[in-house]
């Protein structure tokens, strides 16, 4: 394999068929993956997440996945952690001769470690916080809007998203010290593109397949687990509109409706947040998605220079 490359890393906006092609390129190459994802590190949210366990095995074979399942639902995961998990199992790895394949569509996870960001952990500051909570949420989104340019609008999904957005900004405005020394990494980039209308096509098939599943059992499990109403809102998408489902603020109509047309948008989104990296310089290798899976892996190879 060509030594220019640091991993691989296979990316691609929801519905696109990425897990299963980074599961067959590891079992391929005898490795392991790391998940970019940003809700999947979550216990007992699977569907709502599309953990897809079965594409993770491989000709009879578990493919090794890691950074899922790794916290309970309830904490606030982020990409601080996100960095910090990633390095420990990255480094594990190269120590092993393990060439990682990361595989993810959460924008902002894959872009803190191919443009190496530096983070830092913001605490928490409680009388900033009892501040802003007196204020609307379109005067959040003002002072949210003075403090950064707002690509990430989950940013802005709930008050409480707002408020800690903001939050963090004012602390990085405030900080000179050093945050986690994240080292270059040159990885190989494959995106899997298809064409919108398939794309939604997939989205919308995937989304009855999964209520067929019991994805309303899984947040309706999570609530009674304890799991509050703001919390699941605050995962946004399936668990948002499910929860609002379940606690009577709309029918299952409007639901599966609202909630349909939020995961187009939020595919679009990701495409933007895609086509931004690339702005900066980052080399995507867009592949068609429709292509048989063996066409797929062969293209991959050959690119990392093995084939």
């Amino acid at each position: 394999m060509d030594k220019r490359y640091d991993l691989l890393v296979i990316t691609g906006p929801t519905a696109t068929g990425k897990t299963r092609l980074a599961a067959v390129v590891a079992d391929s190459l005898g490795t392991e993956v790391i998940s970019a994802d940003s809700r999947q590190v979550y216990r007992d949210m699977d569907l709502g997440t599309g953990k897809d366990i079965d594409d993770y095995i491989v000709n009879g074979r578990s493919v090794p996945v890691h950074l899922i399942n790794i916290v309970d639902p309830g904490y606030k995961f982020n990409v601080f952690e996100f960095q910090k998990s990633f390095l420990k199992i990255y480094d594990d790895m190269v120590v092993r001769q393990k060439f990682p394949v990361v595989c993810g569509g959460s924008g902002m996870y894959l872009d803190s470690i191919v443009s190496s960001y530096r983070l830092i952990e913001v605490p928490p500051d409680e009388n900033l916080r009892m501040e802003l909570e007196k204020k609307s949420m379109e005067e959040l989104i003002e002072i949210l809007k003075s403090l950064k340019d707002l690509h990430n609008i989950t940013d802005i999904d709930t008050k409480k998203r707002a408020i800690r957005a903001i939050e963090i900004e004012k602390y990085y405005a405030g900080l000179k010290g050093p945050g986690i020394e994240f080292p270059t990494i040159n990885p190989l980039i494959i995106g899997i593109a298809l064409e919108r209308e398939t794309r939604r096509k997939r989205i919308s098939e995937r989304l009855r397949t999964r209520f067929k599943k019991g994805m309303i059992d899984e947040v309706k499990s999570l609530m009674d687990k304890g799991i509050s109403a703001e919390t699941l809102i605050y995962y946004g998408l399936e668990y948002k509109f499910i929860t609002l489902y379940l606690t009577g603020n709309m029918d299952y109509e409007e639901m599966f409706c609202r909630l349909e047309i939020a995961i187009h948008q939020f595919a679009k989104r990701q495409m933007t947040w895609f086509r931004g990296m690339e702005r900066k310089g980052i080399k995507i290798n867009w592949i068609d998605g429709e292509l048989p899976m063996e066409e797929k892996v062969d293209r991959i190879f050959k690119l990392l220079g093995k084939s």
